[in-house]
């Protein structure tokens, strides 16, 4: 088993940045996700530590080995590709079996080495069948017992649930959660461009720029835990990029601030509170409120401003309530229970508690959240009223709270 480290780690092609200065440390048993939108590079980086593509500047280790020039069959790293690579005429034991053949393995340990594998993935009954007998899920945890009978320090999965169904994506991902804690000490590596993945797979999540952004400020956006990349975005890209649906935008101008508290006037002069360090901004300057949709309720405890509904979705455990925002065109989102209803020209307050509020600057680089943790506020109407009574609509403007 062995760690992965990346030291100012650049890919280009014919002149062209693909990876740029990725510095990473990978510990022994880590489950680490690449992710980023299309074209960022998360598999060019993968492929990278593979032995796949040469790297163009810096330095790849795993372990305390230097990996640059060493073939990929000899890196201990076992990959699991999008599109399963299966021998189509070889059974599921025969595709299982391969590599291990083809290293002169003893056969009995390569039928025990097997049959574990099976055991774990659940597959003990298709070992006689080939490919185009199986299912899509099916066919990938063959492709994922193929690195396991390998014992490899590294596993690298390669978007490997795209292919997948929604249900199936589902089962798969608990089952190479399971795999990777059964397995103990390996490490994995993982790309996707799915955040739920990200989230519910990763020890810590790599969020990879792209274009310009990764040409001027190096590949990675922000390496943290997923709920730190969640609660505490380094930057703007950052918090638009973690959450469905997205942080709303709010542009704003500071007022004043203290060591907790920012205090800020919107475009169209109301005024809001946000519990974040903004001291290093004079007054006057630039910046934009975020607040997720989960913490921007309808209700009037908070401090708020009123907007009118322009649609609603409902998706049965939760109804998302689109708000008129006057920016763009863009929206605003607010998550409600999936009870609740509301009608498209009503005007509803737009909640923004200062606890939850983030605030960006004109570059778009976070400033500090003054928050010890991150509060679980739980929606609740006003007494005696439903969301689409009259009690709601209220004046546009809520005193701030000291």
């Amino acid at each position: 088993m062995a760690s992965v480290t990346l030291r100012a780690v650049s890919k280009s092609y014919g002149g062209t940045p693909t990876v740029s200065g990725v510095d990473l440390d990978i510990a022994q048993g880590e489950f680490c996700v690449l992710l980023g939108a299309s074209g960022c590079g998360k598999s060019t980086l993968l492929r990278l530590i593979a032995g796949l593509e040469d790297i163009t500047q810096g330095d790849l280790f795993i372990g305390n080995r230097r990996m640059n020039d060493v073939p990929p069959a000899r890196r201990g790293v076992a990959m699991v590709f999008q599109s399963y690579a299966l021998f189509p005429h070889m059974t599921v034991y025969e595709n299982l079996a391969f590599g291990l053949s083809l290293a002169k393995a003893d056969k009995r340990v390569i039928r025990e080495t097997v049959l574990s594998a099976a055991r774990a993935l659940q597959i003990e009954h298709l070992l006689e069948r080939k490919p185009r007998a199986l299912s899509g899920g099916q066919r990938q945890r063959v492709a994922i017992g193929r690195a396991i009978v390998r014992q490899p320090g590294v596993f690298l999965f390669d978007e490997p649930l795209s292919n997948l169904d929604a249900a199936l994506r589902a089962q798969t991902r608990y089952e190479i959660a399971r795999i990777h804690r059964d397995v103990g000490d390996a490490s994995t590596v993982y790309v996707t461009h799915d955040q739920v993945e990200a989230m519910t797979l990763a020890d810590r999540v790599v969020l990879l720029n792209s274009g310009e952004t990764a040409r001027q400020q190096g590949s990675i956006a922000q390496c943290g835990s997923p709920l730190e990349l969640y609660h505490r975005p380094r930057n703007r890209f950052v918090a638009e990029f973690i959450g469905s649906p997205k942080m709303n935008f709010i542009p704003a101008v500071l007022v004043e601030a203290s060591e907790t508290v920012a205090r800020v006037r919107l475009t169209d002069g109301e005024f809001l509170a946000a519990h974040v360090d903004a001291r290093r901004l004079a007054p006057g300057a630039p910046l934009t409120l975020g607040i997720r949709p989960e913490d921007a309720t309808v209700q009037t405890q908070w401090q708020h401003i009123v907007r009118e509904v322009k649609w609603q979705e409902r998706l049965g455990d939760a109804t998302y309530v689109y708000l008129k925002s006057g920016i763009d065109g863009a929206p605003w989102v607010v998550k409600l229970p999936g009870t609740e209803s509301v009608v498209p020209g009503q005007r509803l307050p737009f909640a923004l508690p200062r606890h939850a509020l983030h605030a960006f600057d004109a570059q778009g680089d976070a400033l500090e959240r003054c928050i010890e943790h991150e509060p679980n506020v739980q929606w609740q109407p006003p007494a005696g009223h439903g969301v689409d009574r009259g009690a709601l609509h209220a004046s546009s403007f809520a005193e701030i709270q000291p």
